[in-house]
């Protein structure tokens, strides 16, 4: 399997991809407004430090299992987000950015993140909702746009926004373009290259349909990649 991820790596940005229907990560919105400390739980790479203002304090935050074994995270603390380092309101603004799905006990994090956050401060969470299992066995539940609002109300948050993530064309096509991948990357090296040579124009056909569908073809709300939630903390 990691042979073949490697050779994947060169095509990830190609409709020969099976994750190409992902896109580019997305960056929250206000990005440029935000001010005061930041905290960025399940920082993984620090993609979003870039992105942070100068005029804010970025502090990076992954748990050891996961952002240092998997990854080779480098965040400022290692910790857990079920547990975390620092006193109440101590940020405005915390990213929780598709972790959920990998904590056992997700509703603990959700009340944590609101606890280190200021009255009015902001909390960006993201959650897929239809995708394979991933990251095992750090891969625990997946929420619906109606489990994600529970938790975050529960936590204390007011949610100002839940917004749908992937067109339910490019969910299904993704998904396919996974079964066919993820079955053809194991067992002996010469079904895997019987299988992969098989399984390449039908990844392209089906990135490129599902691609032009959902530029036409009315979405769905059942069948999304995930879901993206805006809180205030009360």
């Amino acid at each position: 399997m990691t042979s073949f991820r490697k050779w994947l790596t060169g095509l990830r940005h190609t409709p020969l991809h099976p994750q190409w229907l992902l896109g580019s990560r997305s960056l929250p919105p206000n990005m440029s407004d935000l001010e005061g400390r930041v905290l960025d739980i399940g920082a993984a790479d620090r993609w979003l430090e870039p992105h942070i203002p100068t005029a804010a304090e970025y502090w990076a935050l992954d748990y050891p299992a996961t952002g240092q074994d998997m990854y080779g995270a480098k965040p400022d603390v290692f910790a857990d987000g079920a547990q975390l380092p620092f006193a109440d309101q101590t940020f405005t603004t915390v990213f929780c950015l598709e972790v959920l799905e990998h904590v056992p006990y997700p509703m603990q994090v959700m009340q944590e993140l609101s606890r280190v956050l200021k009255p009015g401060g902001h909390a960006y969470i993201s959650m897929p909702f239809l995708y394979p299992l991933h990251d095992a066995p750090y891969d625990y539940q997946r929420y619906t746009a109606y489990g994600l609002r529970r938790d975050a109300e529960g936590a204390g948050l007011e949610v100002i926004q839940i917004q749908p993530t992937g067109h339910a064309m490019r969910t299904v096509g993704l998904l396919a373009c996974l079964a066919l991948a993820g079955g053809a990357s194991g067992g002996p090296l010469w079904r895997q290259v019987v299988l992969l040579t098989l399984a390449a124009p039908m990844v392209l056909g089906i990135n490129l349909t599902a691609w032009l569908l959902s530029w036409f073809w009315p979405n769905w709300s059942h069948i999304q990649h995930g879901h993206t939630l805006i809180g205030v903390k009360k």
